[in-house]
């Protein structure tokens, strides 16, 4: 089993930046990935971003793309996801997830149910 717990999240001003850290333990494995979901009161959760295991491949949803950025360091099952210019309706509770993906018809890195991994999360707030 791999444990993921999430770090970095708290209150910041519209525009301001945040830095998220997934901190993993347990098995690694190849061919995995990592990603970033999110949640806010009464919404469905929803993809934010995700990292294949080489790195090599990155997903963004269209509403944070060009101010988010994950990066990872897989051997250490870590991943990090930097937020930039925040807006308040990045409000929600951030979790990071770990998958062993293998990318075929069917499957997509954009699919919470692909994630056989999940941290608790950790809350963002962004104030107007």
């Amino acid at each position: 089993q791999v444990q993921l717990v999430e770090s970095g999240g708290g209150l910041v001003q519209a525009g301001g930046s945040l830095r998220l850290s997934c901190a993993g333990s347990g098995r690694t494995f190849s061919n995995y990935y990592m990603a970033w979901f999110r949640q806010a009161p009464g919404k469905d959760r929803e993809f934010v971003s995700a990292i294949s295991w080489s790195g090599s491949s990155t997903y963004y949803a269209v509403s944070v793309k060009g101010r988010f950025t994950i990066s990872g360091d897989f051997a250490k099952i870590t991943v990090y996801l930097q937020m930039n210019r925040l807006k308040p309706e990045d409000t929600a509770v951030y979790y990071c997830a770990a998958g062993h993906l293998i990318l075929r018809p069917g499957v997509s890195p954009r699919e919470y149910r692909e994630y056989d991994y999940w941290g608790k999360g950790t809350q963002v707030t962004v104030s107007s």
